[in-house]
């Protein structure tokens, strides 16, 4: 085998395991939105962006605003899909979420949960971790 057939072997595999991964999380996306408004939360946005940010659910229950984010994996992954939320990426989520308070002039108090769902197959595994975070001052 040459070295370009191991690259381009390499470089289809990776495309492959991004379009599942990308299929996963996508998926899981919709079961989350279908949950929270099975429980009377109000989706205002899915996958809102501005600038760099991204929310992957923006919904409000009752009187709170809160911001979803949704981890999706397949049953044959090590790490729970919590583990994937990490300081970097509450950072992240704090500041987007200031950022679409900003643009909406929402004066709503704010809550961070985590959705996560965990394939096994055509079956999957729910749950919702409220108030998963709050920011620091």
């Amino acid at each position: 085998m040459t070295l370009a057939f191991i690259a381009l072997t390499c470089l289809i595999k990776n495309k492959l395991m991004k379009n599942r991964q990308q299929e996963t999380g996508n998926k899981g996306e919709e079961i989350a939105q279908e949950y929270l408004l099975s429980i009377g939360y109000q989706i205002l946005e899915t996958n809102w962006r501005a600038s760099h940010y991204e929310i992957d659910i923006i919904a409000r229950d009752k009187d709170e605003l809160v911001i979803v984010e949704v981890k999706a994996r397949g049953s044959d992954t090590y790490e729970h899909p919590s583990e994937a939320v990490s300081d970097k990426k509450i950072r992240f989520l704090i500041n987007a979420a200031e950022a679409y308070i900003f643009e909406t002039d929402s004066h709503l108090d704010t809550r961070f949960d985590v959705i996560t769902i965990i394939f096994y197959g055509q079956n999957f595994e729910l749950e919702h971790f409220k108030d998963a975070f709050y920011p620091t001052a």
